[in-house]
């Protein structure tokens, strides 16, 4: 993944109430893609390896799409209606404000956190003039990745970041599976009249089970609504997949659908479309083209597969619910090649997969 983009921020929901899921788990059908046509491919930055997306409103009425380029160690922010790069955030050093090796984004209100690799921190920086703020995690984090943020009570977030450290310096060895139970760190950040952030860690999770663990983590989203936590496992030398585990960290015994992955789980997103319906979007990430993989957002089951004309080897992704001038029904955000971003009409989606009348334009 390259250069990060900034992006303009996302949907979140009330209630948590845990959901049952039909049991036994459904099997993914073969794929029937359908192909829907990007609004624009925003210019490449080759070398930049483009990773995660975040959206974010400003003040005039846009749409910032901000995306974090790992290879420069900066973030790259995009106009979301144009695709037009608007600045470059950052560089490479341990400063606040600068970064090594960024990976993860999330964006609640006016704070971005962004997680790094290489810096071993999450930072968290004021919108719209990126301002730090303050770091949670350095000292316990190890390999940071992917990072999702809510609201569960005014003034309280909780923030989860995956942590896919592996043993020693050798990033395809992984630990043992005793060590897996510190996959996720969870922390209760409540900020403070004066803008400062008081963190407080709540501790780790992960299966430590041959057949259930957690081995190579990067995205993570939740949905307050059904209490869930959906962790991508990348290991491609076991069963790669989605995992679901409770807000409070624990594992539920369920995964996506088996069969559902042909390469990498990269990019989760949730599309809600009212309270308790919608579809979970993850990217599969390949080449020649990646395929968005579909879920029904209670019951979990697929719900269809799409690609684009052009857009390939997609990591992070980002669903912006909210209007906006050129997409008055939302917009879903993806890398594309680890240089530049591609956006799709989420009306356009909804048509060619004809999904639920609530998500219909």
């Amino acid at each position: 993944m390259k250069t990060a983009l900034p992006l303009a921020a996302l949907l979140f929901l009330a209630g948590c109430a845990t959901k049952p899921l039909p049991h036994p788990f459904p099997v993914a059908p073969a794929a029937d893609v359908a192909t829907v046509t990007e609004a624009f491919v925003a210019q490449g930055a080759p070398g930049h390896e483009l990773d995660s997306l975040a959206t974010w409103p400003t003040e005039d009425g846009g749409t910032w799409v901000i995306a974090t380029a790992k290879n420069v160690h900066q973030l790259v922010v995009f106009d979301g209606d144009t695709g037009e790069p608007l600045r470059t955030v950052g560089g490479p050093g341990t400063d606040p404000g600068r970064f090594t090796r960024p990976n993860g984004l999330a964006i609640h209100g006016d704070l971005l956190f962004v997680s790094e690799r290489d810096n071993r921190r999450v930072q968290v920086l004021r919108l719209p003039d990126f301002t730090p703020v303050d770091v949670v995690g350095e000292g316990e984090l190890r390999s940071p990745y992917g990072v999702w943020v809510y609201e569960p009570a005014p003034g309280e977030l909780r923030l989860y970041v995956t942590d896919s450290f592996q043993e020693g310096e050798r990033f395809d060895v992984l630990p043992p599976l005793a060590q897996l139970d510190q996959r996720v760190r969870h922390y209760r950040l409540r900020v403070q009249a004066n803008g400062t952030i008081n963190v407080q860690a709540l501790g780790n999770f992960g299966d430590t089970s041959p057949d259930n663990a957690l081995r190579i983590v990067e995205s993570i989203a939740g949905d307050p609504a059904f209490d869930r936590l959906m962790i991508a496992d990348e290991d491609m030398r076991h069963a790669q997949t989605v995992q679901v585990y409770t807000l409070e960290g624990h594992y539920t015994g369920h995964k996506l659908p088996v069969g559902s992955f042909d390469a990498e789980p990269e990019g989760i997103a949730l599309w809600a479309c009212d309270a308790e319906t919608g579809y979970w979007i993850v990217s599969d990430q390949l080449r020649p083209l990646t395929r968005f993989r579909m879920f029904d957002r209670r019951t979990l089951a697929a719900a269809g597969t799409f690609s684009g004309q052009l857009t390939a080897w997609t990591d992070g992704v980002a669903l912006h619910a909210a209007a906006t001038p050129r997409f008055p029904h939302g917009v879903l955000y993806a890398v594309h090649d680890d240089k530049a971003i591609a956006a799709f009409d989420l009306g356009d989606i909804a048509t060619a997969l004809q999904l639920a009348p609530g998500c219909q334009p």
